[in-house]
């Protein structure tokens, strides 16, 4: 699997509050072993593990073995995708919010 080939879609990956939350806390850490992100929620280290193979295969968690044990980093990068789609509607924020405040201004006078 390579970064600009992922077998799974972005999006469809952070889509679960589980690995929305595995995406935090590696992005607090620079690599954090499996037992220590188990650990972490109420669940199994297989479960676990299989939101972390999903992340994997959208290119956003990396790892490597140490010994006998697995090591997770992320690679923001393919966030990068999501934040240019949210970035394409803050045009649309951005203009209702000017239009609320004109219209507050409107009503106070």
């Amino acid at each position: 699997m390579s970064e600009n080939n992922p077998l799974r879609d972005v999006f469809d990956a952070i889509a679960d509050p589980t690995r929305r939350r595995l995406i935090r806390l590696l992005a607090e850490k620079e690599e954090i072993p499996l037992h220590e992100l188990t650990a972490q929620f109420p669940m199994g280290r297989t479960a676990v593990s299989k939101h972390l193979t999903i992340l994997k295969e959208a290119g956003l968690v990396l790892d490597r073995k140490v010994g006998r044990e697995t090591r997770f980093r992320l690679n923001a990068s393919p966030l990068r995708e999501i934040q240019d789609w949210a970035a394409f509607y803050s045009k649309f924020w951005s203009a209702n919010m000017l239009r609320l405040n004109q219209l507050l201004e409107e009503e106070e006078e």
